[in-house]
């Protein structure tokens, strides 16, 4: 049916591409980082009143 190497490959690629998404999302936080903990700073000091 299948070759024992190619068994494996899928598993190989479906792990690059998690390795890719990884390194986008860590990207973004990194990018966006600052932004989001104003957002949440502001929403905390808007819900706790000072």
């Amino acid at each position: 049916m299948y070759l024992p190497r190619e068994e494996g490959q899928g598993l190989v690629e479906y792990a690059l591409i998690l390795v890719l998404v990884a390194i986008v999302v860590i990207a973004i936080l990194a990018l966006l980082g600052p932004q989001i903990a104003n957002i949440f700073s502001k929403v905390t000091s808007g819900l706790t009143g000072t």
